[in-house]
């Protein structure tokens, strides 16, 4: 089997479970749950319609209620507006065109909303998005044609592992006294390669900063634009931002998570609203609206001479529409061409607007979450492809375990890190983290080649405190419990709290606090006792809990970590991806607390390693220690 034909198979895989998921969830929800989980508004208001590019109507719609809850909106993601005034629900689907806070605009394929919109309540729900799988599968497919045909496939070869990349060109040493040693040597790498760089940014390492400054050398070193990609929408928004911050003319295309008015201002919507002829598209775009109103007063009981005007009218009103699409497609391409870098996710890197664009240069940030059928989609526009990211960190979410154990899992950042180390430029500089709260991460997963900055080598909360505490819960009957698949464990959860409360309450300044657990269910036993207990009011600024993936790229003063699990036949589950660990352990900057039960935990090498690890470092305790205080 060739190898887009197995990429191929292993996504069909993981999109029949996603969807066979989705549609289980949608099926057994109540629309009071399903607004708990994102999943629908209900109900909402039509704030206002707009008549858009071709046949396309743009609705504005307001969320009224659960107005502080998260959702699962964004841009581009297909959903279904319905209303209750009929048995079966009438609806109609659309595409999400703009979400801010709890506005959302979306783009239906008609010219005007049926007469049910104008009846009882309203609610748009998140539909299954089959387009992401469309465009992956469209890209996968693409790559195979242009490996058989020969065609562009030069960087196709070398990410599959049949052709060694280019040779690099040697150029002048790039000096950048923003940066250190390592980071000028990743962006020298950058500038040099032929057609595949790799940045590996471990935790505090100043990435996104290395990654700002190689994008902007490489504006001034190609000839054409630069597209710049990530799985996220937050990855998106931060080096769009960071761009736009050094003076890059920067395009977004989709809409900022971060709402603000710069990152706003960075849209391709923004950019065309603002442009020198949009002005003549609103009074187009008035002058259409007029017509058409004009002819839905034709509505019934009309003969042969008021349907002929009626037909005048509509015709004059699709006449200036199609002069409106085309005003609004040079403005558009006129944005677009004059943009130096655009940035997208992976799939919105291949909206209408740029589809057919091709770049000089295309970069992938974190590389390292993202499903490699995903980065096809983007690899397909260029020839010189440059990724960054920490495949030591967490991998993509992948919903198949089948799909995920066969290969899925395997990030392609991953595959041509091991393939092709020549092509790696390691940071080793960390910005973040105390040196002991470091070590064990840099010695397990970065071949103990990161060093702490001396601004932050020896930081903690106060000069006598000890940055790094493992306190075993072993022999505590702590014991491990289960509710549905996740798994918590309150008396460790309780003892967690009331450690933190001890050490906070001699305390002069707050930090910040993070308090992570690998289970869903441990951070709600956890979150529980903290909102019963008025102590921790006052630290409500400043402390979250949530799960080890909720926290991957965050850092705080103070890490606690609930390990869970404790049983007598040593199973981890969660715990034994180590990965989840390393990201885990290197969330704090000054002090690192981690709870758990050896005896459960010493069967797996790697703890058993970080233990050692722990008691050389003079901070191994016994929870016993406190209880019997």
């Amino acid at each position: 089997m060739s190898y887009f034909s197995e990429l191929l198979r292993l996504l069909d895989i993981e999109k029949k479970e996603d969807q066979s998921l989705f549609e289980q969830q949608s099926i057994s929800l109540s629309i009071l749950e399903k607004k708990e989980a994102g999943l629908t508004w209900y109900p909402i208001a039509i704030k206002n319609t707009e008549l858009g590019r071709g046949d396309y109507l743009s609705v504005e719609v307001e969320r009224k209620t659960n107005t502080n809850l998260e959702h699962q909106f964004k841009f581009g993601v297909p959903v279904l507006l319905y209303s209750n005034y009929t048995v079966p629900k009438e609806s109609i689907s659309g595409v999400v065109s703009h979400v801010s806070g709890n506005i959302m605009k979306i783009t239906f394929k008609t010219d005007e909303l049926p007469d049910w919109a104008d009846k009882g309540k309203l609610g748009v729900e998140v539909l299954f998005d089959n387009n992401s799988y469309d465009e992956m599968e469209h890209a996968l497919k693409t790559a195979h044609k242009r490996i058989v045909k020969n065609e562009d496939a030069s960087l196709i070869e070398v990410l599959q592992g049949t052709k060694d990349p280019g040779k690099s060109e040697s150029i002048c040493e790039y000096k950048n006294n923003r940066l250190n040693e390592s980071q000028n040597k990743a962006v020298q790498h950058i500038l040099e390669a032929n057609d595949l760089s790799i940045l590996h940014g471990p935790p505090g390492t100043g990435k996104t900063t290395t990654l700002t400054h190689a994008i902007i050398a490489l504006k001034n070193q190609v000839n054409g634009q630069i597209l710049v990609c990530a799985p996220s929408n937050t990855a998106v928004d931060l080096l769009s931002m960071k761009l736009a911050e050094q003076g890059v003319n920067v395009v977004r295309i989709g809409n900022p998570v971060r709402v603000s008015s710069k990152l706003i201002g960075l849209t391709l919507e923004a950019k065309t609203s603002s442009h020198n002829y949009y002005k003549d598209i609103k009074s187009l775009k008035k002058r259409a609206a007029e017509y058409k109103n004009m002819a839905h007063k034709y509505k019934r009981n009309f003969g042969k001479l008021e349907r002929e005007q009626r037909k005048a009218l509509f015709d004059e009103a699709y006449k200036i529409l199609k002069e409106v699409e085309q005003t609004e497609s040079f403005i558009t391409k006129d944005v677009l061409d004059k943009a130096e870098v655009i940035t997208a996710t992976l799939v919105g890197s291949n909206h209408f607007s740029v589809r057919d664009r091709k770049y000089a240069v295309v970069v992938i940030d974190e590389a390292g979450q993202a499903l490699e059928p995903a980065c096809w989609i983007p690899i397909l526009k260029t020839s010189k492809l440059i990724m960054a990211g920490d495949h030591l960190q967490l991998p993509p979410t992948i919903k198949s375990k089948q799909a995920e154990n066969e290969g899925m899992g395997d990030t392609l950042l991953e595959k041509c890190a091991l393939k092709y180390p020549s092509q790696v430029s390691l940071l080793t500089t960390q910005y973040r983290m105390n040196e002991a709260i470091m070590g064990y991460s840099s010695m397990v997963f970065y071949g103990g080649n990161l060093k702490a900055d001396p601004s932050v080598a020896q930081e903690t909360v106060f000069p006598s405190d000890l940055p790094l505490e493992f306190i075993d819960t072993a022999g505590c009957s702590f014991e491990e419990k289960m509710n549905g698949t996740s798994i918590f464990n309150p008396d460790e959860a309780t003892f967690l709290i009331n450690h933190l409360k001890e050490y906070l309450e001699n305390l002069t300044v707050k930090p910040s606090v993070a308090i992570i657990a690998p289970y869903k269910q441990q951070t709600e036993q956890i979150k529980s006792i903290v909102e019963m207990d008025d102590f921790f009011k006052q630290f409500s600024p400043y402390l979250d809990v949530n799960t080890v993936d909720s926290f991957q790229g965050q850092e705080r003063d103070v890490v606690y970590i609930s390990l869970t699990r404790s049983n007598n036949q040593g199973q981890i589950g969660f715990l034994s991806d180590i990965r989840r660990m390393n990201v885990a352990i290197t969330r704090a900057k000054k002090k690192l607390v981690i709870i758990g039960d050896s005896s459960t935990l010493s069967k797996n090498e790697f703890y058993n390693n970080f233990m050692a690890y722990i008691e050389k470092e003079g901070s191994y305790k016994s929870a016993w220690e406190f209880i019997h205080a």
